[in-house]
């Protein structure tokens, strides 16, 4: 795996942690309304990009994109809700189950074998899952709960991704997502609806740029290396929200806790680094 590689994926978990942070830091706005605004600058963003390059903007599979969009947009609505009700740390670990969810599934979307070892570090991830939530008193079964619908969804717009890697242009299917989580969000904040003041807008909009920032170097690094090699390195987030939680929101965790986080990165680094 190339250096820039390795810098891009880091310097990609670096700013998807601060994009949690800021999330984080106005819980009093709905996090539907956080999503309404992130996916309407990235709407507009991605618009441009397309148009600038000349690509058609709503691309050739249209069932499965819009069932990308449909899946990105719940993954996140249940994220940003756990990035709000739960410490930042616990929110990101569960979160991690998101490529256990993407190997299962891809079974049964893009038909992958999968070795038998890897049900065993599936295990051991949801065993740390229990153990967090089962020690950790902030957080509750519904949202747990929460956190798993949000992998869930994540797995599976991660395997509509794979199977539209040939067909479509990746800024293509970046745009579905404002283009299906836009109409859903803004219908959504109507009933929860809370006016930005002051620097509320100011981090709405740090959201929406770290966000599309993120996402850029992502893709940099998954066209240029090892699929599973550059996945494990999104897993020094963690360390980014052990930090951030500790430095800025004053969180701290138990011993066993820890333990559970050290259960959930290592079955999920071991499934994304082993062989077929």
């Amino acid at each position: 795996m190339s250096k820039k590689s390795v810098q891009h994926m880091l310097l990609a978990g670096l700013l998807f942690s601060l994009m949690n942070v800021a999330v984080k830091m106005i819980p009093h706005i709905p996090a539907i309304e956080i999503i309404l605004f992130r996916s309407v600058m990235s709407f507009f963003m991605t618009y441009f990009a397309l148009k600038r390059i000349h690509v058609p903007l709503l691309g050739n599979n249209k069932k499965l994109l819009i069932t990308r969009g449909i899946a990105g947009s719940i993954g996140l609505m249940a994220f940003f809700y756990n990035l709000q009700t739960i410490p930042l740390a616990s929110a990101v670990t569960i979160n991690y189950l998101a490529p256990i969810f993407t190997t299962i599934l891809g079974i049964f979307i893009v038909k992958e074998k999968v070795a038998k070892r890897k049900y065993l570090y599936f295990g051991v991830s949801f065993i740390g899952v229990i153990i967090i939530e089962g020690f950790d008193p902030r957080i509750t079964s519904f949202d747990l709960a929460i956190g798993l619908i949000a992998s869930l969804a994540m797995g599976v717009a991660y395997n509509v991704i794979r199977k539209l890697k040939n067909s479509e242009h990746p800024l293509v299917i970046m745009f579905y997502f404002p283009l299906i989580t836009t109409p859903i969000a803004a219908v959504l904040s109507y009933f929860y609806w809370i006016t930005p003041v002051g620097t509320d807008w100011l981090v709405l909009i740090i959201v929406g740029v770290l966000t599309q920032a993120a996402q850029y170097f992502m893709t940099l690094a998954y066209q240029n290396a090892n699929l599973s090699k550059v996945a494990s390195l999104s897993y020094v987030g963690i360390i980014y929200a052990l930090s951030f939680g500790f430095l800025i929101f004053d969180e701290t965790y138990s011993l066993i806790t820890y333990m559970g986080m050290v259960l959930v990165l290592a079955g999920v680094i071991l499934n994304v680094t082993s062989k077929k």
